[in-house]
């Protein structure tokens, strides 16, 4: 067993190596917040309790867990796990309902921030100290780590318990911002906060923004401290960290998943069409049972959007929307991800999709309970009611865009990185 387990470990340390390696030869090398926490031999932590919010993407670039550092750390007593949606160790699919339970590994116990409580309760503070986030984002507001990020500080706040963020890349770079933001009335675990669809910002930033822009409840603000990263730029993409990258929920498998994300998350939310959830390339599809999808495909390329191709696509879903059943549409290739219109372009699919077949009105044909879910992920009801007058792209772009201008005056006064 020892020799098995020598093997394994030198095969760990080997990709490590090739990630290392990799990141050098592109003349990069990101340390996220938690190796500059190692780096810095856990000084903030040393002789506190530590409460530790994470999931299976909080690792170091040799893949061990933020939970295992933390709870062999030497002095600091790590006594309590929060799970958010998906879990600590990633055993949930999305939505699924969370227990508190005990860690397999350490013993600790964990707290489900994703079931009956998504706040941490004062019970569930009671023995801690200082509380530590560290999970992976990936730049869009409907992911609900953001969500869970908020409330944990609130609860903070409530207890007098500072909260530490070691930091972490945006996928999506800082400079891209797009989307309304959420207008009142439209604020949910998928839109809760006043920040455009893709925000821009690195967690750490994003924390700063909600304690200094008032934005969590009642507008409290928790003792916040931020463990920043090494060697990010606000121009880069996940690829070009040197970092691993480790599933952040079950459809998001691959660092160039969190770019199709915000492509197709807002029309996935209808059930009409399948956006590739449920095959092998989630997010990255729009099909049906009736679309041709080489027609569709080159009226999508006929408009020379920029960054994009679309292919045509035919399919199985193995599971979720569509089932078993042969669909056809479109997958979409990004060529140059910086220049293409993300959040933008499955409304795009949907314009040329309804040009073609006008009778298959996809507010029409999904339950209309549905209709709040995307409104929610949207921010705000405008945006499904001005698209589905004439299903024109132009319609939105005001409401799509007109929001960043202020927005990116407003986050630039908590940026840590050029």
């Amino acid at each position: 067993m020892r020799t098995l387990t020598n093997h394994f470990t030198r095969i760990r340390m080997v990709l490590a190596l090739t990630f290392v390696f990799s990141g050098v030869m592109r003349g990069q090398m990101v340390e996220s917040g938690l190796e500059n926490l190692m780096r810095d031999n856990f000084a903030i932590l040393k002789g506190k309790r530590v409460g530790l919010v994470t999931n299976p993407t909080g690792v170091d670039r040799y893949l061990r867990s933020t939970v295992d550092i933390l709870f062999n750390a030497p002095d600091v007593k790590l006594v309590a796990l929060y799970g958010p949606e998906h879990g600590v160790r990633g055993e949930f699919t999305a939505g699924e309902y969370i227990l508190s339970e005990k860690d397999a590994s350490t013993g600790l116990p964990v707290y489900s921030l994703y079931g009956k409580t998504r706040k941490p309760t004062k019970e569930m503070l009671q023995e801690i100290d200082i509380l530590v986030y560290d999970i992976q984002d990936i730049g869009s507001r409907s992911y609900t780590f953001i969500s869970s990020l908020g409330l944990l500080m609130e609860a903070a706040a409530e207890n007098n318990i500072p909260v530490v963020v070691l930091d972490r890349p945006n996928p999506l770079g800082g400079i891209r911002m797009e989307g309304a933001i959420t207008r009142p009335g439209f604020f949910s675990f998928v839109s809760q906060f006043a920040i455009p669809y893709i925000h821009g910002l690195t967690v750490g930033e994003l924390a700063m923004l909600l304690n200094g822009e008032g934005m969590l409840a009642n507008g409290v603000q928790c003792d916040l401290r931020v463990v920043k990263m090494s060697g990010w730029s606000r121009i880069m993409y996940f690829e070009e960290t040197g970092l691993p990258w480790v599933l952040s929920s079950p459809h998001v498998p691959h660092k160039d998943s969190p770019l199709f994300y915000p492509a197709t998350g807002i029309v996935g939310e209808l059930y009409a069409v399948s956006i590739g959830v449920g095959y092998t390339i989630p997010f990255q599809t729009f099909a049906a049972e009736w679309i041709n999808a080489d027609t569709l495909a080159g009226r999508l390329n006929n408009l020379s959007l920029p960054g994009v191709i679309f292919r045509p696509i035919h399919y199985k879903p193995y599971y979720s929307t569509l089932q078993g059943k042969m669909v056809h549409g479109v997958q979409i290739h990004l060529t140059d991800p910086s220049v293409a219109p993300l959040s933008v372009l499955q409304f795009y699919i949907m314009q040329e999709a309804h040009n073609l077949w006008p009778d298959k009105n996809l507010f029409e044909m999904c339950d209309p309970s549905r209709h709040s879910m995307f409104d929610k992920v949207c921010g705000t009801d405008e945006v499904r009611k001005a698209f589905t007058k004439s299903f024109r792209v132009s319609d939105i772009m005001g409401l799509w865009t007109n929001d960043i201008p202020g927005f990116r005056k407003t986050a630039s006064k908590y940026f840590l990185y050029d």
